[in-house]
């Protein structure tokens, strides 16, 4: 099947008239006809019932009518996006997400790489830690940002860009939110709402319930279906501080701040990077992530110096052409107006404060 052939046999079906379609795909109407039968011998059946005065497309002719419609649309959808690669139209960008990294953390670099890597277009992914780093070595995304994660493979390369402690998110009636700290005896006595896939869970089971299980209540793989039921009185949950979160809910640190994570930005090491990739894991190691923003607070993540890659990876510091230290001190902690980000949901749709599974993409 060539998809000159295709072509031909949609031009008769939407015209039902060989000398109107033969003329639309630009052919004579005798190359028309002969393409169309060639199409009928692979399909093993006629396709187009001729008729002096009319002309129909039989049975098996609309069965296949619409999958070769959508055959058609395809091929022309790839050549446009090989065009658009080999005119440096298009930048894809994937990065992945473990399940406690809330989205909002990569906001800001996307915004400002956005403004120096034209047709900038962004997919985010979540997934465990270990699912993640199989997705890197398999190419099927270019960098992940993960909190604690065991047995890296030796061919992924990881920079630590901050350490932050895990806080108690509750409603403003719960019988605890009163309290300047919470303590682990407290928590033993609470019910908890669980995030599922939490990469932390293992470590505060460990901490906390070492004998028995915690009283679990509900749970959700969505940050923002645990808020609503925290903001009802459900429970509470033990998150990350930066997660953003409604503002019907208070937040109250841990006495001895026993839970904390390092988050970590990977890469697959040795590969080439893209312009994009490059912009990315320069500015995310660079970044300032102490900022306390004014609907962002870390104000307890410590900033680790920022360790040397190895030296397949000791790029130029330079972005598009343009020195990085410039990059970094156009860094604030919004977007810009100068550049707006479209989000465009994928087949999974979610109301989730993260944003996961979106593909963002610069105008």
């Amino acid at each position: 099947m060539e998809l000159h052939q295709v072509r031909y046999f949609l031009a008769v079906a939407s015209t039902l008239n060989f000398t109107r379609a033969a003329e639309q795909c630009n052919v004579t109407q005798p190359a028309l006809t002969k393409g169309v039968q060639k199409l009928e011998q692979e399909l093993g059946g006629e396709l187009i019932h001729r008729e002096r005065q009319l002309t129909q497309l039989t049975d098996l002719g609309k069965a296949v009518l619409p999958m070769l419609e959508r055959i058609l649309i395809s091929a022309e959808e790839v050549r446009r996006r090989a065009e658009e690669f080999q005119r440096k139209e298009v930048a894809p960008l994937k990065i992945g997400l473990a399940p406690s990294i809330s989205a909002s953390l990569v906001l800001d670099p996307i915004a400002e790489i956005a403004k120096f890597v034209p047709g900038l277009q962004v997919e985010l992914r979540e997934g465990a830690a270990e699912k993640l780093v199989d997705l890197l070595l398999e190419g099927e995304i270019n960098a992940a940002m993960v909190g604690d994660v065991q047995d890296i493979p030796a061919r992924i390369d990881n920079w630590s860009l901050f350490r932050e402690r895990y806080v108690a998110v509750l409603a403003p009636t719960h019988q605890l939110a009163n309290r300047s700290s919470i303590g682990i005896d407290d928590l033993r006595e609470t019910v908890l709402l669980e995030r599922t896939g939490c990469d932390v869970a293992p470590k505060i089971q460990r901490l906390f319930f070492p004998e028995e299980a915690p009283h679990l209540g509900h749970c959700s793989g969505q940050d923002l279906h645990l808020q609503h039921m925290a903001a009802a009185g459900f429970g509470v949950i033990l998150a990350p501080e930066h997660m953003p979160r409604l503002p019907t809910l208070k937040t109250i640190p841990l006495e001895g701040n026993p839970v904390s994570r390092e988050v970590r930005l990977l890469a697959v090491q040795g590969r080439r990077y893209s312009p994009a990739l490059d912009a990315f894991v320069k500015v995310t190691r660079l970044r300032d992530w102490s900022f306390e923003g004014a609907d962002r607070r870390v104000p307890h993540a410590s900033v680790p110096e920022v360790a040397r890659a190895p030296a397949s990876h000791d790029h130029d510091m330079h972005v598009c052409g343009q020195p990085l230290p410039a990059m970094i001190r156009g860094l604030t902690p919004y977007l810009r107006d100068g550049r707006s980000l479209r989000v465009v949901r994928s087949s999974a749709p979610s109301d989730d404060l993260n944003h996961h599974n979106a593909r963002l993409s610069t105008s």
